[in-house]
């Protein structure tokens, strides 16, 4: 593939996905991923259970498809005051990749959610953050936490806010599909037409497709543990 995507916000049936992980990342593979986070919903007593089974799909993967799998979490409707414990747990136990659910416009996320996230540098990616502040996004950029511009319907409502303190505060952006079946998964196309969607312009989107996931892998390995 000549414009592999990267996707690091996705979900299985082991929590609200309607697919089995295996599956999930075949018919990722087929539609011209080079890099996927299985990142399901989980909270204190779901984390080990779902990262043991995530990476045993990902070994089977991995020996016969041509795709990097970052098994993670995405801390979801918790504590706001717990995230910087959840992220620090997730971590030691071994998870490649933590996304916070953010403050998004169509969910009832404790207030406050956005700003612990930005402010935990185990924390990779603050999805969705919905109308998070300019302190907040400069708090993103210092720590090194990815602001998301998402592809969901519903969640995707403050994409150009996002976007657009992103700009001025220099957090970094990925676009991810926060998949939960088949047909959100992105092309290349469509993760294009959602940067432009939120405001980018050609510079900003080969930045955000190209250079940025790139950027962020960097850190996970910096970061792996071992």
């Amino acid at each position: 593939m000549d414009k592999p995507i990267t996707d690091f916000h996705t979900h299985t049936f082991l929590s609200d996905g309607v697919l089995s992980p295996i599956e999930l990342l075949h018919r990722a593979f087929l539609n011209g991923y080079q890099v996927i986070g299985l990142t399901d919903h989980v909270g204190l007593g779901t984390m080990e259970r779902v990262l043991a089974e995530l990476r045993e799909e990902r070994r089977l993967a991995e020996k016969y498809w041509a795709l990097k799998i970052l098994v993670g979490v995405e801390l979801t409707h918790v504590p706001a005051a717990a995230v910087s414990e959840l992220a620090k747990r997730a971590k030691h136990l071994g998870a490649d990749l933590v996304v916070v659910h953010g403050e998004t416009l169509v969910e009832p996320v404790e207030p406050g959610t956005d700003r612990a996230a930005v402010s935990c540098p185990e924390v990779d990616i603050l999805a969705h953050p919905g109308l998070l502040t300019e302190e907040e996004a400069k708090l993103a950029a210092q720590n090194g936490v990815f602001l998301e511009l998402s592809s969901r319907r519903g969640h995707s409502l403050a994409n150009g806010h996002v976007a657009a303190l992103a700009r001025k505060t220099g957090a970094p952006l990925l676009i991810n599909s926060d998949s939960h079946e088949p047909d959100d998964l992105l092309t290349w196309e469509f993760a294009s037409r959602i940067g432009r969607g939120a405001g980018l312009d050609a510079t900003e989107l080969k930045q955000v497709m190209g250079e940025a996931p790139q950027r962020l892998l960097r850190k996970l390995k910096g970061c792996a543990k071992g």
